[in-house]
């Protein structure tokens, strides 16, 4: 089913009536984050109905052991999981001695949910009538703060309508969590000590096998209409759980609320040895500042995000709501402090990718981060990657490549592989390509060439190292060939000669070529660093450009077009505009058999290839591919409307454009996949953005120069974003009339509008 209970609304997600048919997918669309931590939409009081708990710790998982039918040589170990981690929102309420569950109750009315993606809150609000008859009002609002970023608050009152009670809050903390995708029924916390201080309470633990130690804390406040109360708590300690009790009784349409300061410390910032103290810390600091001065302070930071981040639709509520909706999730994900952690598909929202990095980063994620915060944050992004360089070299060694061979994971926490569907971890290698692309892309955009010296260079000599021992040549073909791949599109397994990782790897071999010439001339110290590290020679590189000047791709003289492997025309070539409805989703409705042995494809694939080289085709090469490969395309993957939109786009294909870009907009809000319970689809939401920015507004480098051929869909009236480009920041302005350029700030900067060029200054 589709979404259809979630509200338009430009700034907001909200629900309005209770569902418990939809309290899983709403658990994950009004989840909340702040790059630090997050967690879904859970309610803070028991719900004995469905639900998918869920809180995690950014860079804290555990190496889940591999389950499969059938090993094979070179599969991993295991898979990395993002952990379900101790919960701290936790508050039981009662009333008389009567539990509050809205699964049990007799009646709920007037239930409002909503996230305020301006503020970066979450808030709850309902009537309730309890079996006993007695009737609440109860109003809840938390975040995670941006601020004091280890540190969450909720606000919980209770309003007795019916007559006075006595009103039970007890706030806990529960580290006897598990996670819903156990390979094994695996234990991965284990309980240290779980302690009581007053009002505060610490649960000390570390995962199994990877020892993240982590401290779970909480402290809470009590008013009666505001004001402040001192209610003595009563301890409840179990081995996994500590709660504090407060009693109060509470005339009727009097309001009891406590304000519960809860988060984590963790040994990735902390001494393992100080956790504790330092949550107290945190804890004296919240308090000080209390719910609403760290709600202020929260407001005040997602003002700072939005007024760089924002993009502005009129006229179409849907529109605006989607792609809001779409940069709210993605700095609660991920706001680039930190090197070491990098964009899980799911981010904080489920459990489903084991909360991995993927290709997705590289390809999707970079371009949003480099234009709409500064290019540090970008560069963070790449410099994990090279921080993981070692890892990459041993992942190609125990497939066995040598001579410094780089096989980037196609999921990892820390580097190492640990994906274990063949035809993905084994098959699926075009994600090194990426890996190389966002160097590129990166240098192209920022203009700063610094990171390949200092460490691209180094990332992408491994990476034509293994594409120069993956290809082998064809005698038959004279040519080199790559046999034995998935492409971007995983409804192909064990293909040979994919158009797109083929001319990947000749790409990043060239590529590679190109920046050792540069920095051997102008960077000399960083070069000959490099080549003590590499040993690299000219016959070496002279191998690497045989194969890159030599490969193979499968062509169709029929069709004139490039085939996305060899063989694809044996296939039976009905379009999905010829299949009937009823089928769809394939992948829910289809044996994988079935799927393989059809024409129909994921996401982009040989059009992925004109994505990222769109300046090595011609404008019909552009457009003969599209219409060849969109019409077999089922964009059952959440990458897929993204780039098609971007691509329908330039093809002035606004209506087709514009249905693509509602698609990966509101791809989670509506519910395409019918999959969102299991959480959202993060690092597609770049890609959204994308499809504005590259798509209607047509942002491309051009000659080094910024440049821009905007479009406008017939729905909107206008539509404005900002880019940061190289420290100018840059607001573009589209109506049906006209498209204005605004410099923010920064200095006067030449730029390219359908390919005249333009001054920009500031006003």
């Amino acid at each position: 089913m589709n979404q259809e209970y979630i509200k338009p609304d430009e700034w907001s997600i909200i629900e309005e009536g209770f569902d418990p048919e939809t309290v899983k997918s709403s658990e994950s669309l009004f989840s909340i984050g702040n790059g630090a931590m997050g967690q879904r939409a859970n309610f803070e009081e028991k719900y004995s109905g469905p639900t998918f708990q869920g809180s995690y710790i950014a860079g804290v998982y555990y190496p889940d052991k591999t389950r499969v039918g059938w090993w094979k040589n070179g599969y991993p170990e295991y898979f990395a999981k993002v952990l379900n981690a101790p919960n701290w929102i936790g508050i039981n309420v009662a009333i008389n001695g009567e539990q509050l569950d809205l699964f049990k109750c007799k009646k709920v009315e007037n239930f409002k949910r909503e996230l305020n993606m301006k503020e970066g809150w979450l808030s709850r609000s309902f009537k309730a009538t309890l079996k006993s008859g007695i009737e609440i009002q109860v109003d809840v609002k938390r975040f995670l703060s941006l601020n004091l970023d280890e540190v969450g608050a909720i606000s919980y009152s209770v309003t007795p309508l019916s007559g006075d009670a006595n009103i039970l809050f007890e706030p806990y903390l529960d580290s006897g969590i598990t996670n819903e995708d156990s390979n094994w029924d695996d234990t991965f916390w284990n309980t240290v000590k779980v302690t009581q201080n007053g009002h505060q309470a610490f649960i000390e633990g570390h995962t199994m096998k990877t020892e993240f130690h982590t401290c779970t804390f909480m402290e809470s406040q009590f008013f009666l209409n505001k004001t402040v109360l001192e209610i003595k708590p009563i301890k409840r300690k179990k081995p996994k759980f500590i709660a504090n009790m407060y009693e109060h009784d509470v005339k009727q349409n009097e309001t009891f609320t406590i304000h519960k300061f809860g988060g984590y410390t963790v040994d990735r910032n902390h001494a393992k040895n100080k956790l504790v103290d330092t949550a107290q810390k945190i804890l004296v600091q919240a308090k000080k500042m209390g719910f609403e001065g760290l709600l202020d302070k929260q407001k005040q930071s997602w003002a700072t995000i939005w007024e760089m981040a924002d993009i502005t639709i009129d006229g179409d509520v849907k529109a605006q709501q989607g792609i809001r909706f779409n940069i709210f999730q993605l700095n609660q994900t991920y706001l680039g402090k930190d090197s070491r952690l990098n964009i899980g598909p799911k981010g904080f929202t489920g459990e489903k990718y084991g909360g991995s990095t993927y290709w997705d980063t590289e390809a999707y994620c970079i371009p949003f981060y480099m234009a709409t915060k500064d290019q540090q944050v970008a560069r963070n992004l790449l410099k994990y990657r090279y921080n993981h360089l070692e890892k990459a070299i041993e992942n190609a060694e125990k497939l066995g490549f040598e001579n410094g061979a780089a096989l980037y994971p196609m999921v990892t926490m820390n580097g190492e592989e640990c994906h274990n569907e063949w035809e993905i971890t084994f098959e699926e290698i075009h994600r090194n390509g990426a890996i190389a692309f966002a160097i590129f892309n990166y240098y192209r955009y920022t203009g700063d060439y610094s990171y390949i010296p200092e460490k691209g260079l180094e990332v992408l000599i491994g990476i034509a190292r293994f594409w120069h021992q993956r290809a082998n040549f064809s005698a038959a073909k004279n040519k080199y060939v790559i046999l034995g791949v998935t492409g971007p599109n995983e409804y192909e397994n064990n293909v040979n000669n994919n158009f797109y990782t083929n001319y990947t790897a000749q790409w990043c071999i060239n590529y590679a070529l190109e920046n050792i010439k540069i920095v051997e001339k102008d960077f000399v110290s960083d070069y000959k660093r490099i080549f003590d590290t590499t040993n690299i020679s000219d016959a070496e590189l002279k191998q690497w450009k045989k194969v890159a000047d030599n490969m193979y791709f499968p062509f169709s003289e029929e069709h004139n077009v490039y085939l996305q492997q060899d063989g694809f025309l044996d296939k039976e070539l009905i379009t999905v505009s010829d299949l009937d409805k009823s089928q769809r989703p394939i992948n829910q409705k289809w044996s994988w058999d079935r799927i393989l042995r059809s024409p129909y494809i994921k996401q982009a694939d040989v059009l992925q290839g004109f994505y990222f080289f769109e300046d090595e085709f011609t404008a019909e090469e552009f457009e003969r591919h599209f219409d060849f490969y969109e019409p077999f395309t089922v964009h059952e993957s959440s990458l897929s409307p993204c780039v098609h939109s971007i691509q329908a786009a330039k093809l002035n294909r606004m209506d087709q454009a514009y249905e693509f870009y509602l698609r990966t907009s509101r791809l989670d809000l509506d519910d395409y996949n019918h999959e969102v319970e299991e959480g959202l689809h993060i690092t597609s939401m770049a890609g959204t953005w994308m499809s504005i920015v590259e798509g209607f507004g047509g942002m491309r480098i051009k000659d080094d120069t910024l440049s821009f051929e905007t479009k406008i869909p017939k729905q909107w009236q206008s539509y404005s974003f900002k880019v940061n480009f190289r420290n100018n920041i840059i607001k573009v302005n589209v109506s049906q009339d006209e498209t204005n350029f605004e410099l923010l700030s920064g200095n006067d900067l030449d730029i390219l509008v359908n390919s005249k060029s333009v001054k920009v200054t500031k006003k």
